[in-house]
């Protein structure tokens, strides 16, 4: 595996975000800009995606962290806070798994801990292989209609085509890699009780794609979790209430050790 490209600014506590799908770092310059007097913020592009290496076969979650662990090893840090947005979340849950002796703090945004359901798994397959056939400028417009809320796209009419740019710029390989990824995860529900560091579960009210319902019921099992439920955002609530999200950030990073 060649090294993931990351973006960082700021020094400190290590605090890694990691994007959702299809996207790349660039979700996260909102954080990169306003946490780095607080954190030493590192935003990798997953494999597959943004400027790291390509991929050509299914990429699970568990090897979506294992490169993260590569990544911090490669930046001389043994601990981290870690977290992750969508697919960023289920990479999250799965280096807790894996590296739990690694993890300092958890922020789980705008995603859940349970299975996908074969419905779900079908959908999968099927924007993998619309990646392929048609290419990610074909399927951008289609892919960002859910993830904005419509509060959103009438304040903040910028960031629909921010988003546009952003997916169609993608590797369609790489987008087919992880979609069939996401879809063999296993449910991760009875991890949640044994992750004791802080942790933050973030949501948008108008979130239609990931329901509340699962943010709240994540952030019920994790012993040392806050749960922060953003009025008026869909599923990006990083990008959508950059404020909000990062003042929630800011409070979890002062309760780590």
């Amino acid at each position: 595996m060649k090294k993931l490209y990351h973006a960082e600014a700021g020094h400190g506590m290590p605090l890694v975000l990691i994007h959702g799908f299809p996207l790349d770092h660039t979700l996260w310059h909102h954080q990169l800009g306003g946490l780095r007097d607080v954190a030493r913020v590192i935003a990798p592009d997953l494999r597959g995606f943004g400027k790291s290496p390509e991929a050509r076969r299914a990429v699970t979650m568990e090897q979506h962290a294992r490169d993260v662990a590569h990544l911090l090893d490669r930046l001389g840090l043994d601990r981290a806070v870690i977290g992750g947005l969508s697919m960023g979340g289920y990479v999250a849950l799965a280096f807790a798994e894996l590296f739990p002796e690694r993890l300092t703090g958890l922020i789980l945004c705008n995603t859940r801990a349970v299975a996908d359901a074969d419905d779900a798994k079908k959908t999968r397959e099927t924007v993998a292989r619309r990646a392929l056939e048609e290419g990610m400028t074909a399927l951008a417009p289609i892919l960002v209609q859910p993830l904005l809320s419509d509060q959103t796209r009438k304040a903040q009419p910028q960031l629909i085509k921010f988003m546009e740019a952003m997916i169609g710029r993608q590797d369609p390989a790489g987008v087919a890699a992880s979609s069939r990824g996401m879809a063999v995860r296993p449910d991760r529900m009875g991890l949640l009780h044994r992750i004791k560091v802080p942790a933050l579960v973030v949501t948008g009210n108008g979130d239609r794609l990931m329901a509340p319902a699962e943010s709240e019921a994540m952030a019920a099992r994790l012993p040392n979790a806050k749960l922060m439920v953003i009025p008026g955002v869909g599923h990006l609530s990083c990008l959508e209430a950059p404020e909000a999200f990062n003042q929630a950030a800011r409070e979890l990073l002062a309760t780590v050790d």
